[in-house]
């Protein structure tokens, strides 16, 4: 059976009860398939497409077609909008940054039989490279979000939802927690010679991979901790200056997007993109009244 996430955002749990811990959540668009049932509540899904296995409830997941679901899988457009409401007759669905919008035609799309209309700003993979300037820019929206343990959303986002939102919209998917991101890409050896756009890493006491933040320029780091916020970034960690102590002591960093994305856009012909991806997250001036 296959299933889409048809509301602004659901929980997927780690056991069928509502009181099960919050693994990661799904937003509006998102696809998985079910691999089990409990009672008329629950089911067991692997998410799509980072194959986190979890709960949802039955009640809060609408099922589709296999036909529905390879077209939904490969045609979709971004929400880049923080919000912004999909709209239909007797529905007003607000969805957030990262929300997919299935078979998106540029001003409409169908699902479950109604005919949902969107005009807020959306993006089609296909027309996003991965620029370290978009993976920044895109970053920046979920600034003051609060952390949520699980939370892949603007509401409530904790560190690895953040890394996976962001760099799965520029076409770079991500493993859901910070122990699975840890493993993709190159490692960079020292703190100096990492460049916008990659990935920090960070451990506990134990050892263990627990944390994980976008580096930015000027040794700054964008990260999750009681809220996305930026912070200092050395060879030690990350430094809080407001109470002058580490929060989160290093472990690596990785380079996850590729050689030429982090290379300046130098030529005209790359400015441009860089130019007209930035402009889709620019409100254009109305005319005065």
């Amino acid at each position: 059976m296959h299933l889409i996430c048809p509301f602004s955002v659901i929980p997927v749990r780690s056991s069928p009860q509502e009181r099960g811990e919050q693994l990661t959540q799904l937003l509006f668009g998102d696809l998985m398939e079910v691999l089990d049932r409990q009672g008329k509540n629950w089911l067991r899904v692997r998410c799509i497409p980072d194959n986190t296995v979890g709960w949802v409830q039955s009640n809060q997941v609408l099922e589709i077609t296999p036909s529905e679901f390879h077209l939904y899988k490969g045609h979709f457009a971004y929400c880049l909008d923080l919000l912004h409401p999909v709209m239909a007759e007797n529905a007003y669905i607000p969805v957030s940054l990262g929300a997919r919008l299935p078979n998106f035609d540029g001003m409409q799309f169908q699902l479950a039989g109604k005919a949902f209309t969107f005009s807020g700003l959306a993006v089609f993979p296909a027309d996003l490279r991965p620029a370290s300037s978009m993976v920044l820019k895109i970053a920046q929206r979920f600034l003051f979000a609060p952390e949520q343990a699980g939370g892949r959303s603007p509401l409530g986002v904790d560190c690895s939802g953040l890394t996976q939102l962001v760099f799965g919209i520029v076409g770079i998917p991500l493993g859901r927690e910070p122990e699975l991101q840890v493993l993709q890409g190159e490692t960079v050896d020292f703190v100096e010679e990492s460049q916008p756009g990659d990935l920090a890493f960070f451990e506990d006491r134990k050892g263990r991979v627990n944390h994980v933040g976008i580096v930015l320029p000027n040794r700054q780091i964008m990260h999750v901790h009681g809220s996305v916020r930026i912070d200092k970034l050395d060879h030690f960690g990350i430094y809080d200056e407001q109470a002058q102590h580490y929060s989160h002591k290093m472990r690596v960093i990785r380079r996850v997007l590729p050689p030429e994305a982090l290379q300046s856009e130098n030529t005209s012909q790359q400015a441009e993109v860089v130019r007209n991806q930035i402009e889709l997250f620019t409100p254009h001036p109305t005319s005065p009244e």
